[in-house]
């Protein structure tokens, strides 16, 4: 009976060990999320399953606003998971395109950075047609970047709800920056092992 009971206990203690362990790896250092949207396209697909590295900017001291360990904030061109500015109980996945003291504009579908042109070969345009007025889509700026802000765009730029229409990002919002493709469906579920695998940059 002894024995029994020994036995459970050890297989009580290593299943609260590894819960533990799963809790403080998903909080403080990698945290998995599914792609449910095509404002990435062709970067990440809708069905990829990535991995967020949580630590690169900062570790959120619990039940505040604060980071501490922060090695980098976020640059331009980095992948980045953030709360939703307008609901913060969603999380939201862009590219980073201007930081702080930046000034960014789009001309015609073009981007440009402190004046200068950005090369964004990641960038896919579906729609040819312009949009000006008081739609931002095509057509924005000059804007300049507060401090401690970040402003974000998909890579699927004709269909990316982001920056353009809601703001800038707080970078204490930020979650993490992706990481790699750990998993992927297509619509239809077949697995896409071709994915599998790759770095997201």
């Amino acid at each position: 009976m002894k024995d029994k009971k020994k036995l459970l206990w050890e297989y009580v203690e290593a299943i609260v060990t590894a819960l533990i362990l799963a809790l403080i790896i998903r909080t403080y250092i990698v945290q998995a999320f599914k792609i449910p949207s095509g404002s990435m396209i062709p970067t990440l697909l809708i069905g990829d399953h990535i991995l967020v590295n949580k630590f690169l900017f900062g570790t959120h001291i619990p039940f505040t606003d604060k980071k501490i360990l922060i090695f980098r904030k976020p640059e331009k061109g980095d992948i980045i998971v953030f709360k939703y500015p307008e609901n913060p109980k969603k999380d939201f996945i862009k590219r980073v395109v201007a930081t702080e003291g930046d000034v960014i504009a789009e001309r015609d579908k073009v981007v440009y950075v402190n004046g200068k042109l950005v090369m964004e070969p990641f960038v896919q345009h579906y729609d040819q047609n312009m949009r000006f007025g008081s739609d931002p889509r095509d057509n924005f700026g000059p804007l300049i970047i507060p401090k401690d802000k970040v402003f974000v765009m998909g890579d699927n730029r004709d269909q990316s709800y982001d920056s353009r229409y809601w703001g800038f990002v707080d970078i204490k919002q930020v979650r993490g920056k992706a990481l790699i493709i750990y998993w992927s469906w297509n619509p239809n579920n077949w697995v896409r092992f071709n994915r599998i695998g790759r770095l997201i940059e």
